[in-house]
């Protein structure tokens, strides 16, 4: 998940239940009720690297209104990383696009 270490730091609520989900295949630890993007940022300095070449990006607005947590699962789903929970098993991906193939 790179960079210079974790951006989050958890403080409190620490005895909710464990997660385990896959991201870009390394398996991470979260907490019932997290979001993705919390599971994501509790791990690294950031969320994803930005399609349009800017550097690296950590969400913005945390509400599911700005576009900029998009992540996507394996199979080619995309979530917003601010909005979805975390579940069990869950595997996304956050550095290269599994755009659907066509034909």
């Amino acid at each position: 998940m790179g960079g210079a270490g974790p951006l989050l730091q958890r403080l409190d609520e620490l005895v909710r239940p464990s997660v385990t989900l896959a991201v870009d295949g390394q398996v991470v630890t979260a907490l019932e009720g997290d979001t993705v993007l919390t599971a994501v940022l509790l791990h690294g300095a950031a969320l994803r690297q930005s399609e349009f070449g800017d550097g690296p990006r950590a969400g913005f607005c945390l509400m599911g209104a700005c576009q900029d947590c998009w992540v996507w699962t394996e199979q080619g789903t995309r979530l917003r990383a601010c909005s979805t929970p975390v579940t069990a098993g869950l595997r996304i991906v956050t550095r290269e696009v599994p755009w659907p193939r066509l034909g």
